[in-house]
């Protein structure tokens, strides 16, 4: 299968202190992936590097593809725009807009890209009709419990039909079951969309259902 993230010589320093020391990998087309290791490792630098949110250090020449575009030479602007039509991000708090209503943050990243209004309400009522919170899309996340926010969380990282969705600590919140049903969504949604998934977690058991396991130690991929 093709290759929907590849990069080469990653590294990325804060001040002097080196984060990441060379990380070279591939995920394929539909991949579900999980980055483990301790504290420190760089798992989220990682994460963000590959999501576009953040620059490796480019004295390395490093090199990264998403779906086969080249990205080290695009402007931020242009970065940006990939990410809306590419990307998802779920994130450990959710980051949900308090002030918006459920379906109005799942809305979001569709309005970000001046797509038909009307039509993204449409999309949005039939994600979260699939997500089973249809009962809670006029409720702001206050009114939620922490299950029902994740998992709007992940219908709105699915809003704009993204080929990779990045997940940092997705279950970092959520109770043992409740972690159990996020990850058989991430493995529903890959069969339904295809989508590749790209998951930062220290939850050993949820990152042994991937299809395969990432090791950082101290900046570098062990396994």
């Amino acid at each position: 299968m093709n290759s929907i993230i590849s990069c080469k010589n990653i590294y990325k320093s804060f001040g002097k202190i080196e984060v990441l020391k060379g990380i070279d990998l591939s995920i394929i087309e539909s991949e579900i992936v999980s980055i483990v290791g301790p504290s420190g490792s760089g798992k989220t630098t990682l994460l963000q590097i590959l999501g576009t949110l953040e620059n490796p250090d480019s004295k390395r020449k490093p090199e990264l593809l998403i779906d086969n575009q080249s990205i080290m030479k695009l402007s931020d602007n242009e970065k940006s725009i990939l990410r809306n039509k590419k990307l998802g991000f779920v994130f450990q708090f959710h980051e949900l807009l308090p002030e918006f209503t459920a379906i109005e943050n799942v809305c979001l990243p569709s309005w970000i890209s001046k797509k038909n209004i009307d039509k993204t309400r449409e999309e949005a009522v039939k994600i979260l009709d699939e997500f089973d919170l249809l009962k809670v899309a006029n409720k702001k996340p206050d009114e939620m419990s922490g299950g029902e926010r994740q998992r709007v969380s992940v219908a709105r990282s699915l809003i704009n039909n993204p080929k990779i969705v990045f997940a940092d600590e997705p279950s970092g919140n959520l109770d043992s079951e409740n972690s159990k049903n996020l990850y058989n969504l991430f493995y529903e949604l890959r069969k339904q969309k295809g989508c590749s998934f790209v998951i930062v977690t220290h939850d050993l058991k949820f990152a042994n259902m991937s299809d395969r396991k990432i090791v950082l130690n101290d900046g570098k991929i062990i396994k």
